[in-house]
């Protein structure tokens, strides 16, 4: 999968400006990174942060443009090929290696997605209209159910691929408590994470 990040488009002095902000609030929190510290980082004077993304608003919505860039990559690599279960288990894999191969991108979602409407931003927006019209696409190919409500599926995807973000650290530091060091890892449990529908089931 191509960087979204790592493009033609990021030799531009926007580009980095957009990257190191990433970078910054992935680590510390968007409250506490200012727009002359971001501008630091990309190696830039402040006032062409500002030139390009006018305000810290502008400059969050371009790093959560970048943040729905990395998904849909992570998506648009899985050919529709396959059972609709086949599909769905490899769009999942798609999106679980993109997130372990980029911890940064993690990081943010972590930040940003357990208070979605803490600093402003719109990322929990984006991501779930990119799902829900991928959804419909899938839904119009015969490869996903056309018996559950599309709300349903899209929340249970959302759930399914980001959810464990937010409680597989949990699940580590317990396991690290309750287990001697060296244990193997295979012997932790694995974590689910599933949404029930509680719309009935056609017979």
């Amino acid at each position: 999968m191509t960087d979204p990040r790592a493009g033609i488009n990021d030799l531009t002095t926007k580009a980095r400006i957009r990257n190191a902000a990433l970078d910054l609030y992935a680590e510390q929190g968007e409250d506490r990174v200012s727009m002359r510290t971001v501008a630091a980082a990309a190696g830039v004077a402040v006032g062409l942060v500002q030139h390009h993304f006018k305000t810290k608003d502008g400059l969050r919505d371009a790093v959560e443009r970048l943040i729905v860039d990395y998904h849909a990559q992570a998506i648009a690599q899985v050919p529709d090929d396959g059972s609709p279960g086949d599909v769905a288990a490899a769009r999942d894999a798609a999106v679980r290696a993109m997130l372990e191969t980029h911890p940064t991108v993690v990081n943010y979602l972590r930040r940003a997605l357990l208070d979605p409407k803490g600093n402003g931003g719109r990322l929990l927006t984006r991501l779930t209209e990119l799902t829900r019209v991928e959804i419909a696409r899938l839904r119009g190919a015969g490869l996903a159910s056309t018996s559950r409500p599309e709300s349903a599926q899209v929340i249970g995807l959302m759930v399914r691929q980001v959810g464990h973000l937010f409680l597989q650290p949990m699940v580590d530091a317990m396991w690290e408590q309750l287990t001697e060091p060296g244990t193997p890892p295979e012997g932790k449990p694995e974590l689910s994470v599933t949404i029930r529908d509680p719309s009935p089931r056609p017979a």
